[in-house]
């Protein structure tokens, strides 16, 4: 198995789909959801920009660097959110979960930590990869808190990374998690989840 044969992960709080032009108007729901996209320190599309960015996503996915998910809540159906590998290092067995975002109403609720563990769990057992990663906006403080809750581990910032939309540059905060330490994360996302 390649890191970029689509596939669907499902667990009883998420379902991770391949990304297509079907998911869209439930995408502009679930982005237009508390507004989210108005946030200022990270790129969340727009409402009207939604079916743009599918394509962009999917056109990452056909040259060999992201596989695009469409996150679907379990407990009511409706499409919630978006997330991907990304950056992807076949060769060296490396690869980023990123360019995630949820509905308001679906944050801070079991959807992203399962979709973590899903992602986690295909990447480290099916896939074999050695290191997963994970990077934010320095200013995107509850990101942050969320990647670390996980059991990833900060590796650095790098300053000055990325020009921002509107202006500014971004600092990113690198985070990591690594084969060895898998078995452990697993357990605690887990534990989490029974609570």
């Amino acid at each position: 198995m390649q890191i970029t044969d689509t596939v669907t992960l499902k667990g009883p709080h998420a379902s991770l789909e391949p990304l297509t032009q079907a998911h869209c108007t439930e995408l502009k729901a679930a982005v237009d959801d508390g507004e989210i996209w108005r946030l200022w320190y990270t790129n969340i599309p727009k409402p009207e920009n939604m079916a743009a960015e599918i394509d962009r996503r999917r056109d990452m996915h056909a040259k060999g660097q992201w596989l695009p998910f469409a996150v679907r809540r379990c407990d009511n159906g409706a499409v919630c959110g978006m997330t991907n590998y990304m950056n992807i290092d076949a060769v060296n067995r490396r690869v980023e979960i990123g360019a995630t975002w949820y509905a308001a109403s679906a944050q801070r609720t079991a959807v992203n930590t399962e979709a973590k563990l899903l992602l986690l769990a295909h990447a480290f057992e099916a896939l074999k990869c050695i290191a997963v990663e994970f990077r934010t906006n320095f200013f995107n403080f509850p990101s942050r808190a969320a990647i670390a809750r996980l059991g990833a581990k900060q590796d650095g910032i790098l300053r000055n990374h990325l020009l921002m939309e509107g202006g500014g540059y971004r600092d990113t905060v690198v985070f990591s998690i690594i084969d060895s330490e898998w078995p452990m994360v697993k357990r605690n996302l887990q534990a989490k989840l029974a609570r």
